[in-house]
């Protein structure tokens, strides 16, 4: 087997993900019409580009195919491997009609092909990207629309509410910085009572950071307003009618890349000459073969030019929770379609997906987008300074993530309570990144606005989310918070979770002893019940008060350790913090 890669791919697919990332991190408001239109264009030419050299390069490989022709069976097999890139090519030299089983070497890989095919002048290459270069990009929000879209869900009084809501999120936050600030400006006024002018200055540049300060909260109340509503937002309708057999990639999601299955047309051969290799060059290039014919009437189809059966391994750093489907790429649609595939079987201790296809092209496998939604339960608990463990329990597994400063990374998989190897474990990546690998790799955790369309959820009102996450993400560093099972009882304007003090370092206790908060947005207050008790009470707790947020409720039974923790934790931390949780919906989708 051929372990060379072809280098000159190397940086293409590199480049295309960092432009579409680029697309993705970068905030809404700093992002322009003309610049994503720029970036995408670019990415479609590379896409192209990319495509266009992996022609050439099998053409090259398949004018030699006589000189690399395997000594058993006549014809011509390579596997060439690439950090992103598989390539399988078989050239049929031989056209014997007996050889109709190809296995590539040291793999599961291969076709079973028809008569017709084993006796024409043909090669068959099998191009597995670990990339989706085919999918079409999504459209990108800029700052107008998500500010748009959210009026227009959630109507302009709502919208200008949680901007308040923020606003004053912010305040609360920075008071008592500021309230040490004021103090040491009263005394460097009465220091300098007698500087004069020095003293008046002084007082102009500090109104002038004020003012400066003021404006500052206010970009940044309807920015990150508009950004985090529109994380929650829920469409009030599906965006699309789907055609028969098209797969709905709001439900459905395309895991493991794309394996491009070609039938080419065997270029003419090199041939020795005095010392020389002489090879007549095609200039139309490399061709594909029409499978079936064009001209091929159905009775003649079905019976002539039978399917292809094609077993493909599915690659190892994929996890499918049930059995993959297996979907094939409409060029003249623009999407992906199950109809012309049959007799689909997978063999998961394998890892081997076996399936009939009527046409060659692009194939991939298909899970069900919501396999891991609603969660079953959640906890979210400090593991030291600026850093917490947010692990998140499904019907098929354990998801275990540490998050810290801006980075977040995959601590642990558990499958049917048993540990899982990932490659993704030990990694520190950006909230965004991070987002897209667990993605790719099967496990999706992070619903998207039409997600509640395939899920039943337990709806809340996206103001009493944002308010939640947000003070959940301020507190985090010293308390742990985990999932009730009141919520899902209580009305949509309020959250129910547990929450305890938890010092980073602490060990973690085997029953500890949780409180039981319920949260509106505006009111925070105990609830006596707890997790063990018959029925739902929001009955106030013995010797509790109400409290406008949650940093003021826990106040009431926090340590002065906890809280000077709290007041440490860096804007970094809190932002990631909050941003996990705004893509996990944990309150609505648990």
């Amino acid at each position: 087997m051929a372990r060379a890669s072809w280098s000159w791919a190397f940086p293409f697919p590199q480049l295309i993900e960092k432009l579409k990332l680029i697309l993705l991190e970068t905030p809404s408001y700093d992002l322009q019409e003309k610049n994503i239109i720029q970036y995408q264009g670019s990415i479609l030419e590379l896409q192209e580009l990319l495509h266009l050299k992996f022609n050439i390069a099998t053409e090259i490989l398949l004018r030699q195919a006589s000189t690399l022709a395997d000594l058993d069976s006549g014809n011509m097999e390579k596997v060439i491997r690439d950090e992103n890139v598989t390539v399988y090519v078989w050239a049929n030299l031989k056209k014997n009609p007996r050889y109709r089983s190809i296995r590539f070497s040291e793999t599961q890989t291969g076709f079973e092909i028809p008569r017709i095919l084993a006796t024409s002048d043909i090669a068959l290459r099998l191009l597995h990207t670990r990339y989706d270069h085919v999918t079409p990009l999504g459209p990108v929000p800029t700052a107008s629309q998500e500010h748009t879209s959210a009026v227009t869900y959630f109507g302009k009084d709502e919208v200008k509410s949680v901007e308040a809501a923020v606003s004053k999120d912010l305040q609360e936050e920075y008071k008592e910085q500021e309230n040490e600030s004021n103090s040491v400006h009263e005394e460097e006024t009465k220091v300098d009572e007698q500087g004069g002018i020095e003293g008046q200055t002084s007082s102009v540049q500090e109104e002038s950071e004020a003012t400066k300060y003021e404006l500052e909260m206010k970009l940044l109340s309807e920015t990150v307003s508009a950004a985090q509503l529109l994380l929650l937002e829920n469409a009030s309708e599906k965006p699309y009618f789907f055609e028969e057999n098209e797969v709905d990639l709001c439900q459905f999601t395309a895991l493991g890349g794309v394996h491009h299955l070609d039938i080419l047309e065997l270029p003419p051969q090199c041939k020795p000459r005095k010392g020389w290799m002489i090879v007549e060059i095609l200039k139309e290039g490399l061709q594909k073969y029409t499978y079936p014919p064009e001209t091929a009437e159905d009775f003649e189809t079905e019976n002539t030019f039978p399917p292809i059966e094609v077993m493909l391994e599915v690659h190892e750093n994929v996890l499918f929770f049930e059995n993959p489907m297996v979907a094939r790429w409409d060029a003249e649609g623009k999407h992906w379609k199950t109809d012309g595939i049959s007799n689909v079987s997978y063999k998961s201790e394998d890892r081997l997906i076996t399936f009939s296809l009527d046409t060659f092209g692009p194939v991939t496998l298909i899970q069900d987008a919501h396999v891991n939604m609603p969660y079953q339960s959640w906890e979210l608990r400090p593991l030291d300074v600026n850093k917490v463990l947010l692990t998140v329990t499904t019907v098929f597994t354990e998801i275990q993530i540490q998050i810290k400063e801006n980075l977040c990374m995959l601590a642990s998989i558990k499958l049917n309570n048993q540990k899982h190897s990932s490659i993704l474990e030990e990694k520190w990546m950006t909230p965004v990144s991070f987002i897209i690998a667990l993605k790719e790799a099967g496990l999706n955790i992070f619903p998207t606005g039409h997600s509640h369309f395939y899920v039943v959820i337990n709806y809340k009102l996206p103001l009493v989310e944002v308010k939640a996450y947000r003070q959940m993400a301020l507190l985090s560093s010293a308390f742990a918070f985990g999932w009730s099972k009141w919520n899902t009882v209580c009305n949509s304007d309020k959250v129910v979770f547990q929450v305890r003090e938890h010092l980073p370092k602490e060990e973690p206790i085997q029953n500890p002893n949780w409180t039981l908060l319920m949260f509106n947005g505006d009111r925070a207050q105990s609830l006596k019940i707890n997790e063990s008790s018959d029925a739902f009470s929001e009955a106030l707790k013995e010797e509790t008060e109400f409290h406008s947020t949650l940093y003021h409720m826990v106040k009431d039974f926090a340590s002065k350790e906890a809280m000077k923790k709290v007041r440490c934790s860096s804007c970094q931390f809190v932002d990631s913090v909050c941003h996990m949780l705004l893509s996990t919906r944990l309150l609505s989708y648990s």
